[in-house]
């Protein structure tokens, strides 16, 4: 029986071979979007947990308010790993981790790394990562130890057998290989190229500090269940530490939650050593996906619903020859999962061949092992089953239902049962089709906007050059020689590119009323910084060498004082107007006297609001040249500033980047965004009208007879396209009607995520309206043109 029905599945299949085809390519493509978008939702919701201990290690975070402003972030200072260790026996290990680069010598090769991890001894052993070569308990345990993942060991040495190789590391003593890491996993936080000892770094040798946070730190807990009764005692010790220790003469406090590792990546609103997830994001795609592969479904019952009537005939007299309505259900569910398999088949290889297209979207780095993954191989046994029940059960019930009476007395059955649900399913098509396009639209005018936003200082022509120790110990000789350089018009240094300022600071001000304080971000930068960065002055001055003579350093710095700018921001909080903040006196550590103020600058991303900021005169905490090209030949310009780095830094390679690029990676999620959106809706207007042109195709054929006498009788080719085209264009007309409120609410919703974005206008649902209708108008007419065209006498001829 199952062999009988095969065969009449597949002679129908080929009978029909447009509307195979069509289907076939509607759930290859479905199928498709869905199991691309299954890599990516797998892959977000699976961070961190390809870890051995990932339901006990927790992150830690730090929460503190020391001038007024509470303020959150990802990183602790040396003193929470240990300490925490020391006071809470629930804590088996920790870790502290920071990110860097460093500049790394091999067999007279240089190489710059911007992938270094500093982590301490119990890194391998929290975390797994399993070493290649070597033991995960002591690789970590002396200064002079140094882990390189895979990649790195065949980089440098060109095999794995490399334990025990000698390597130099920026100015340390030479560092000796004691593993080889594994390949890391790309859904893992923790990436890395290089580990070194965290007991190098200074801060280590240092005593323990709560403050001067710059460090992510991990607990391994002795067993999950400990997380919240931890967390807790945590909060009470904290509170002993904050009235004792920290600010016990002035109103505030310092404490510390811990987030499990696993939920970090989508559920924590603080980036640590990598950016987040978006679990909205996750969401919207799992949503998309569903969307997509519904219309396919969709596409297949409006068809099959469509050939109905010519297949009545087979029903009634398969129902004669004694089929029960079981019988029937399971050859048109049957023919509904050939179809299934064979567009699963063909999205398996649509799959291997966009991979790499949609691992440059995403982000991803997904290969095509992916498909072994059991979750991914339970996904494809899922969608198989789901569309084939979906796309043909209705068909199937409707199909099964057909009274013999009926088509004994007519010869046929008209498919004109199941015509307002075919209308109500190609409404829905494009009702999806049209919230897409419009949402692309948003997200990619958003994009648009950031682009060309006034950020407050010129990005443009100016470009970053790294300054690490060995060039600080000659800073002011380096400075003047790099200004020297052919078409180079300003340079400056200062610790931190001003795209992302992430030091935090606190102030106190004498208002004149009383003491103030305020939580600042700050920027310590050397002379010049407001002209090379193209900043607006708008009361005051730019640092002036009487500026340095006043940063005097001895007499224990009794005698020190600071030079300030503010920005508008910290001048308002302050209760200043900009006049009158030149000259007033500021406390940070030392007292400083503010020489200027300046016009708000974006110093973070678009999505928060301008904070106060505070730039001070400082030249030692330098870790970025900004140098500013005049515009014009830049490629000339650079050129000779890497000639000038072959003969004066000769340590490290010559290496920038350009502002404006930084930037931009800053809105890479965005960007991925609009292109998924823009790929997805693609998608969906596609298999829309895919199934709009065959609906087209069928009913072109049912009214040949019809359109023949219209044009014997005299109508014109224009009407008789608008005759067929009429019932088409209405039901895309009444889906965008649908899709328009849904698309400026989804929109709306998401750009609330930035401070600073567009507004929504009416001709973004224009645009996408036109494009929507103009798609469909082409699907139906290429059907309906032909028809037009036809001969008359043809169809008429069996009449």
């Amino acid at each position: 029986m199952l062999k009988s029905y095969f065969r009449i599945a597949v002679r129908n299949l080929a009978k029909h071979r447009l509307y195979t085809i069509v289907n076939i390519m509607g759930l290859t493509i479905g199928i498709t979007a869905c199991l691309l978008i299954g890599f990516y939702v797998w892959n977000e919701t699976n961070y961190d947990k390809f870890h051995k201990n990932a339901s006990r290690i927790v992150r830690v975070t730090m929460e503190y308010n020391s001038s007024g402003t509470l303020n959150k972030t990802a990183v602790t200072g040396t003193k929470v790993g240990p300490d925490f260790q020391r006071h809470f026996p629930e804590i088996d290990a920790f870790t502290r981790t920071i990110k860097t680069t460093r500049v790394i010598s091999v067999n007279n090769q240089v190489f710059t790394e911007n992938n270094v991890l500093y982590a301490d001894s119990a890194f391998f052993t929290i975390f797994s990562f399993p070493l290649l070569e070597g033991d995960e308990k002591i690789s970590l345990n002396s200064p002079e130890k140094i882990v390189l993942s895979r990649q790195t060991a065949l980089k440098y040495f060109g095999n794995l057998n490399v334990i025990g190789k000698i390597i130099k590391v920026s100015n340390y003593p030479d560092m000796m290989v004691s593993g080889v890491a594994a390949e890391i996993p790309g859904n893992s936080q923790i990436q890395f190229d290089i580990v070194m000892p965290f007991m190098n770094l200074r801060a280590a040798k240092q005593e323990e500090q709560w403050f001067t946070a710059n460090y992510v730190t991990y607990l391994l807990l002795k067993k999950k269940e400990d997380i919240d009764p931890l967390h807790q005692q945590i909060k009470t010790y904290m509170k002993g530490v904050s009235s004792k220790e920290l600010f016990p003469e002035e109103q505030g406090y310092l404490t510390h939650y811990l987030e499990p590792l696993t939920m970090v990546h989508l559920g924590s609103p603080l980036a640590g050593l990598e950016p987040n997830g978006n679990k909205t994001t996750v969401y919207v795609m799992t949503i998309i996906a569903f969307l997509i592969l519904l219309i396919a479904c969709v596409n297949y019952t409006n068809l099959a619903v469509a050939q109905s009537g010519s297949r009545s005939v087979e029903v009634s007299i398969r129902k004669v020859l004694g089929a029960k309505k079981k019988q029937l259900l399971f050859q048109f569910i049957g023919e509904s999962f050939i179809l299934t398999c064979l567009g699963l088949l063909f999205s398996f290889i649509l799959c291997i061949v966009l991979l790499p297209y949609f691992n440059r979207v995403t982000g991803l780095s997904i290969g095509i092992s992916a498909f072994r993954n059991v979750w991914i191989l339970a996904l494809v046994a899922a969608i198989a089953t789901l569309v084939s029940i979906i796309s043909g059960i209705y068909p199937a019930v409707l199909l099964s239902a057909t009274q013999l009476g009926v088509v004994l007395k007519s010869g046929t059955r008209t498919a004109r049962s199941g015509g307002l649900l075919r209308k109500s399913m190609i409404i829905f098509q494009f009702v999806v089709s049209v919230v897409l396009i419009a949402s692309t639209i948003i997200v990619t005018e958003q994009l648009q906007f950031i682009r060309n936003k006034d950020l407050g200082y010129n990005k443009e022509q100016l470009i970053v050059l790294p300054v690490d120790n060995i060039m600080q110990q000659h800073y002011e000789n380096l400075k003047s020689s790099i200004a020297s350089v052919p078409g180079v018009t300003h340079i400056t240094g200062a610790y931190e590119t001003p795209t992302y300022v992430e030091w935090s600071d606190g102030i106190t001000a004498e208002t004149g009323k009383e003491k103030k304080n305020l939580s600042v971000n700050a920027i310590p930068a050397d002379l010049d910084f407001i002209a090379t960065m193209g900043m607006k002055l708008i009361a005051g001055r730019d640092f002036s060498r009487t500026d340095l003579l006043m940063m005097d350093t001895s007499n224990e710095y009794k005698n020190y004082r600071h030079s300030f700018i503010l920005n508008e921001r910290a001048v308002r909080d302050l209760g200043w107007t900009p006049e009158e903040a030149i000259g007033k006196t500021i406390t940070k550590g030392n007292d400083g006297v503010v020489t200027g103020v300046i016009k708000n600058f974006n110093f973070a991303s678009l999505h928060e609001n301008i904070g106060p900021l505070i730039i001070f005169l400082n030249p030692g905490f330098t870790n970025y040249f900004f140098v500013r090209l005049r515009p014009g030949n830049m490629s000339a310009s650079i050129q000779q500033l890497e000639g000038w780095w072959k003969q004066n830094v000769t340590h490290r390679p010559f290496e920038y980047k350009f502002i404006d690029e930084e930037y931009a990676t800053m809105y890479a999620t965005e960007k991925r965004t609009a292109q998924i959106f823009g790929l997805f809706s693609g998608l969906a207007i596609f298999l829309a009208c895919l199934g709009l042109f065959a609906l087209a195709a069928f009913t072109t054929a049912q009214r040949t007879k019809e359109i023949g006498i219209r044009k014997v009788l005299g109508a014109s080719i224009p009407e008789i396209l608008l005759l067929l085209s009429k019932e088409f264009l209405i039901m895309v007309s009444i889906a965008i009607w649908i899709a328009i409120p849904i698309a400026w609410y989804t929109g709306s919703k998401w750009l609330e995520d930035f401070a600073y974005r567009i507004n929504v206008n009416v001709w973004v649902f224009l645009s996408a309206a036109t494009i929507a209708l103009l798609i469909a108008l082409l699907a139906v007419s290429i059907q309906a043109f032909k028809a037009a065209n036809a001969n008359p006498v043809r169809s008429l001829r069996t009449e």
